[in-house]
């Protein structure tokens, strides 16, 4: 475990994720429905232990391009006025290392320092789509942790979400 880490976390998402079948492809491996490739999953493949409902401070948008969905990505500004409905998963801080990980285009493997995230409520690792942790708060005393973009919702262009990803979201 690196050094500032929960040995548990709470993994808020607030997109397609919010599914726990898409979710598996992360955490077990697998390529879930709609996807165009694999995902290798976590170190861990077991499940999260639970998952809730939450609520985080800030705005959801659409933003970029979806190879997967076609049309916008979600993505989530803390920083904004509003709120999001989002669910938590809680998993391990190695496995939140691997689902940020792959959605960052990465190979899973590499633990996270979440010191920053923690101490500092966010941490950017990178200029890309999903390469900012946040810490959203906490549930039950564990951190939520999240991934978006280093830029806030006024900075880019917004792109409306495809048909097919609303309906998505909305069936969960």
């Amino acid at each position: 475990m690196n050094p500032g880490a929960a040995a548990r976390v709470w993994y808020a998402s607030y997109g397609s994720n919010t599914h726990l079948d898409r979710l598996a492809a992360y955490i077990r491996g697998g390529r879930p429905v709609g996807a165009v490739k694999d995902f290798p999953g976590c170190r861990d493949p077991a499940m999260p232990a639970r998952s809730v409902p939450v609520e985080l401070a800030g705005a959801m948008y659409f933003a970029t391009e979806s190879p997967v969905w076609g049309g916008g990505r979600a993505f989530y500004d803390p920083h904004a006025s509003g709120r999001v409905l989002a669910r938590a998963h809680l998993v391990t801080a190695e496995q939140f290392a691997d689902i940020a990980a792959q959605e960052m285009y990465r190979e899973p493997g590499a633990d996270l320092d979440l010191t920053r995230a923690l101490t500092r409520g966010r941490d950017v690792l990178g200029d890309g789509r999903y390469e900012t942790l946040v810490c959203a708060g906490r549930v039950d005393g564990l951190p939520v942790l999240t991934f978006t973009a280093p830029w806030a919702m006024d900075d880019v262009p917004w792109v409306p979400p495809s048909p097919a990803y609303v309906r998505f979201l909305a069936s969960g």
